[in-house]
């Protein structure tokens, strides 16, 4: 049990009386609680994007890219990264700004909604990467077997999307699970602090 349950539980059984301060007590923990957790969020996000970009730095990606020109997708790769890293911090920018926000709601409603919209960012984040990262996967599936067509077999063409769908696959989950680590434990809370901000606003 936490120190807002344990607020709540004072709360509940003092007197009447009392209670409005309380409340007000109870809704000043709570939103310093979320404000942390959505500046967790946004900390983890900066983290995430240092690292994951620091890579290149580490692996030699000339191989990759060399396969890239010779299927023909350059242009898409270059172009498609470029527009996945203005979409990656547009939601940074987006996480700081959810911070912000919370850290200075002045109402029970206003937090509410503001919670509600660092869920929804956050989700749409996860589903952004999760959706580039197949699509991606997908295009250059099919460039290959288009460039290799005429040497193919139907049987070789099929074992390609097997092996591509079950690799996406297996890539979507490690990357789900990733970002439930990250992300998930921290909107739990989040949630969870949205109910008890709800019940303050019901009872006033």
């Amino acid at each position: 049990m936490d120190l807002l349950d344990n607020y709540k539980k004072a709360w509940d059984n003092q007197p009447e009386e009392t209670n409005k301060i309380s409340a007000i007590e109870i809704y000043k923990l709570a939103q310093s609680k979320s404000s942390s957790i959505v500046k967790w969020i946004f900390i983890i996000g900066i983290l995430e994007f240092i690292i994951l970009n620091s890579m290149y730095f580490f692996v030699d990606m000339d191989d990759a890219y060399a396969e890239y020109k010779k299927i023909g997708l350059e242009n898409f790769i270059y172009y498609s990264q470029v527009l996945a890293y203005i979409i990656i911090l547009y939601y940074l920018v987006m996480f700081y700004l959810n911070y912000k926000k919370i850290s200075t709601s002045d109402s029970t409603r206003v937090l509410m909604k503001k919670i509600i919209k660092t869920r929804k960012t956050v989700r749409n984040y996860v589903l952004f990467n999760l959706g580039y990262m197949v699509l991606l996967m997908i295009i250059v599936m099919v460039a290959e077997i288009n460039f290799k067509f005429e040497d193919l077999e139907t049987k070789q063409i099929l074992l390609i999307i097997l092996l591509t769908l079950v690799v996406t696959l297996v890539v979507l989950g490690v990357l789900w699970l990733f970002y439930q680590l990250l992300y998930g434990i921290l909107l739990k809370k989040l949630n969870r602090n949205y109910k008890e901000i709800a019940k303050l606003n019901r009872i006033n």
